[in-house]
């Protein structure tokens, strides 16, 4: 039996505890150990959760342990997980049973996928890709490494998202369509042509926006 250690114990992370509890490994494949985050107080005002165990930096990954990353930021996904790789941790999926994998459709490792998502046909999701509830993706979508969507957005067929794209709340990205590395999609914006590297796009049709 492994023991599943959460990175992050704040909103998300409290998400996350039940979505593992919800997964069919859940006390099969892994009990749940605790959190890993900085803020040792983040749960002092919630009940039936595990403890805090202690920050990244500090903890020394034991026998069986395995882990997941619970923060909604790309930037900080990244760098927090690069950390528990470099001392040897190993990461594991979660998927809801009520999300759907279609033929063909390919996940990689270190992966979180929301309730009632579908994850159509020959779809190709990279390593710590996040995904929350109610998320569509369209056929043939292929979506890079740390890559966060939140929950209703939607990718048409052959959509591309690059590594390290963020989609947020009920965006939508049109057919063949490329969104580049880096790039932010503003809540509820419609995405009709491709989108360039490290640039926030809002609206409908999405624009670029400048800060």
């Amino acid at each position: 039996m492994k023991n599943l250690i959460i990175i992050g114990a704040r909103g998300y992370g409290r998400e996350v505890h039940d979505l593992a509890k919800q997964c069919s490994g859940y006390n099969t494949e892994y009990t749940i150990k605790g959190f890993l985050d900085d803020k040792s107080d983040a749960l002092n005002d919630f009940e039936n959760y595990p403890e805090i165990i202690s920050g990244v930096e500090e903890y020394k990954i034991q026998d069986n342990d395995v882990f997941v990353c619970a923060l909604g930021s790309v930037k900080w996904k990244k760098h927090y997980v690069e950390l528990i790789l470099a001392k040897g941790g190993k990461f594991i999926n979660l998927i809801h049973p009520s999300s759907t994998l279609n033929t063909n459709a390919v996940i990689g490792n270190g992966v979180i996928v929301f309730m009632y998502s579908n994850i159509s046909n020959d779809c190709v999701i990279d390593d710590f890709v996040t995904i929350q509830g109610f998320v569509g993706l369209g056929h043939d979508t292929k979506i890079g490494k740390w890559s966060h969507l939140n929950a209703y957005s939607f990718t048409g067929g052959f959509t591309v998202l690059e590594e390290e794209v963020c989609l947020n709340t009920r965006a939508s990205v049109l057919p063949n369509i490329t969104v580049r590395k880096g790039a932010t999609v503003g809540a509820s914006s419609l995405v009709i042509k491709n989108v360039k590297e490290g640039t926030t796009v809002f609206g409908v049709p999405a624009k670029v926006l400048n800060f």
